[in-house]
């Protein structure tokens, strides 16, 4: 048994960015006030896609406790498209994108202690490359309105360098996917070795 039940981490995590982004808006900075305000920023969308993330997996817990034991269809349903949407968002969104900053731990704790059924792969990559896509073009609009780019770096580089650079990030999200895919998959392929390895020392 864990040493702290999931659902109980889960709700934990959620307050800790809850907090981190309440923090985050309230710096004073800049960048901040002007076009596209925190939202320009990877960093700030990847805070709010793991709050919203954890939020999901909280509500989660919540709604298979409330319908434990009953017996209506309809609450099923619903809860098993609950469990489909949050595991979409694990694999498309929570893992690939917040591969790039410190919430890795906490997306690793969450994949271990609780199984997630990733798409196929085709759908996801497709979902995660649209993602990529959707930020360099809202990079490029902030660039287009301000005459600023959102990172310095790209004030410095050549046009065939930015397009060089954006194809990079997308190709590199769409691994991160990849990835998460694999450290899903063995993660629970070995926990079912172990279940089924102590069954057979029982019997």
């Amino acid at each position: 048994m864990a040493l702290i039940p999931s659902q109980v981490l889960r709700v934990a995590i959620l307050l800790s960015y809850f907090s981190i982004l309440c923090n985050y808006k309230a710096i004073d900075m800049p960048a901040h006030q002007t076009y596209g305000g925190s939202w320009k920023f990877l960093t700030f969308i990847d805070l709010v896609i793991q709050a919203v993330f954890f939020g999901m997996c909280v509500l989660t817990d919540l709604s298979s406790l409330l319908t434990k034991g009953s017996e209506s269809q309809e609450q099923e349903r619903q809860l098993r498209k609950l469990i489909g949407l949050r595991d979409w968002m694990m694999a498309v969104l929570a893992f690939p994108v917040g591969v790039h900053t410190t919430v890795l731990p906490f997306i690793i704790i969450e994949m271990r202690t609780t199984h997630h059924q990733y798409p196929s792969r085709p759908c996801g990559l497709i979902a995660v490359f649209s993602f990529a896509v959707g930020y360099v073009l809202w990079m490029c609009w902030v660039h287009h309105v301000t005459g600023v780019w959102v990172y310095p770096l790209l004030e410095q580089i050549s046009p065939l360098a930015k397009v060089a650079f954006f194809s990079c990030l997308t190709v590199l999200i769409n691994i991160y996917y990849v990835l998460g895919e694999i450290l899903n998959s063995y993660i629970w392929d070995c926990s079912k070795c172990v279940l089924d390895t102590g069954k057979a020392k029982a019997d």
